[in-house]
């Protein structure tokens, strides 16, 4: 697998630092006369694991790297053999159990490259570079779309497992009736009618054994009293083993219990680099609980600017696990119902700043413009759920951020870059005196020629709404 990967480290490089990887991966094909099917091979190489089915190599990649490469194959798709593209997407669409909600952006790019290569044709031969694996998953890209076999059994035509699927004419609802997954994890649907109310049932949290909550009593009680860094320490090893002691998904459950968030901040930074690193345990998505339950419920009431010990080891913290930074960071806070203000603002800059490469920065904006509610789901106790809005609030420190963004020679997507257009058509008559707006704004028609271009109506009425001493150099950079 080393020896493999080592010839395709430059294309990887530009997938991750490039500002156009499309065009420049398709240079480097070019001048490097590689095979474009080993390159698939590559991808769909099962890497050694203890899960069952092995993961591919794709799957192991950073989610912003997985969208860029996939997006790269969807455009260029003429270049490789479409059977390993539709083995490749329906592959790594069919294993989303192992991709977290930070990986949406990775699925809408594997969804554009299905539509992209599929056709009515059958796809020729992929090849005999792929494994076992790759040819039994070729074997079944012919019928991808078809209805599985288990639903066409004669068994179920009177009294099928799923009344609904498939749905005859007779059978469709009412015009006020409606239908909604009440809970994308159960995929279950409910239907309600427009004169009754939606009522479903979330699923139950698990239940704690009365000796983990008596232990986690113990631990608040201690936490609370401690003042010495040495107690701090032991408190941490105490906090991971009782996580450990409690079960798989239970662990936000006793973190809510012990509600360290109400240590000090000094305690707090000692807590926090003592649960991460080495010591950290192997639970998905345990560094997004540890950030949730120590930082974010110190952050979410922030009046005055933080204490330099705890912005410092948080910017460690995120340093070393900036998937974490996003899901426990950035999104919740920038979904703050109140709207995020301006030391939140200066915060969330340093953690963009130091932290995350531009890609992830690009990859977040995205998420939290163009996803929906259950796609910028951020990672948070269920107590601080109240502060937080589904919708963004905006304010003049969050236009702040993205203009800290955008400064940070970030390339944003183009579904991000055009909802920004419509946010700032939406917002310019209320911040029209706004110098924070105006600043931003001028910014965005600087950093973003492609959308200043396409919108320029917009964004002209925009800046003529608003009445600031930048609106002639927003005007101005609009008509160039």
């Amino acid at each position: 697998m080393a020896d493999r990967l080592e010839r395709w480290l430059p294309l990887f490089e530009i997938f991750l630092n490039s500002a156009a990887p499309e065009g420049d991966a398709s240079l480097w094909f070019d001048n490097h006369h590689h095979p474009t099917t080993a390159f698939l091979s590559l991808l769909l190489s099962a890497v050694p694991s203890s899960r069952s089915p092995p993961p591919i190599l794709l799957q192991t990649l950073p989610p912003a790297l997985q969208s860029r490469i996939l997006s790269f194959l969807a455009v260029h798709h003429h270049r490789f053999p479409r059977a390993c593209l539709l083995s490749l997407a329906a592959h790594f669409l069919d294993s989303s159990a192992f991709i977290d909600s930070s990986a949406f952006w990775a699925r809408k790019a594997a969804h554009h490259l299905l539509d992209a290569v599929s056709s009515s044709a059958p796809p020729v031969a992929c090849g005999h570079t792929l494994d076992h694996l790759h040819r039994r998953t070729n074997e079944n890209d012919v019928d991808l779309y078809a209805l599985p076999q288990w639903l066409n059994d004669p068994v179920f035509a009177a009294a099928p497992l799923l009344p609904w699927l498939p749905l005859p004419a007779g059978s469709l609802p009412r015009s006020n009736d409606r239908y909604f997954a009440a809970e994308p994890q159960s995929m279950e649907l409910v239907a309600f009618r427009d004169d009754e109310p939606a009522t479903y049932s979330p699923l139950p949290p698990p239940v704690l054994d009365p000796q983990i909550i008596e232990r986690a009593s113990v631990l608040k009680a201690e936490l609370l009293a401690s003042e010495a860094a040495p107690k701090a320490i032991r408190l941490a090893k105490d906090i991971r083993q009782l996580c450990l002691d409690s079960g798989t998904g239970s662990q936000l459950m006793v973190l809510g219990l012990i509600q360290p968030w109400e240590a000090d901040d000094e305690m707090a930074s000692v807590l926090l680099s003592n649960l991460s690193g080495e010591h950290g345990l192997s639970f998905v998505g345990w560094h997004a609980h540890v950030l949730c339950s120590l930082v974010l419920p110190k952050l979410l009431t922030l009046q005055k600017p933080a204490s330099r010990v705890l912005l410092s080891a948080t910017t460690r913290f995120c340093q070393l696990h900036p998937v974490a930074a996003v899901e426990a960071l950035l999104l919740p806070l920038s979904l703050r119902k109140e709207g995020l203000n301006v030391v939140l603002c200066d915060a969330l800059a340093r953690v963009i700043r130091e932290c995350l490469h531009p890609v992830h920065v690009s990859a977040f904006c995205q998420r939290l413009l163009c996803g929906n509610a259950g796609d910028r789901r951020p990672v948070c106790l269920p107590c601080h759920e109240e502060l937080l809005s589904d919708e963004l609030v905006w304010t003049e420190s969050l236009f702040m951020l993205f203009n800290h963004v955008l400064n940070h020679n970030v390339c944003l997507t183009p579904d991000t870059a055009d909802h920004l257009v419509s946010v700032i058509d939406e917002n310019a008559h209320k911040f029209s005196k706004s110098l924070k707006f105006g600043n931003f704004m001028l910014c965005f028609v600087s950093k973003c020629a492609r959308a200043s271009s396409l919108h320029k109506v917009s964004l002209e009425r925009a800046a003529m709404r608003t009445g600031t001493f930048v609106t002639k150099s927003i005007l101005s950079k609009l008509s160039v």
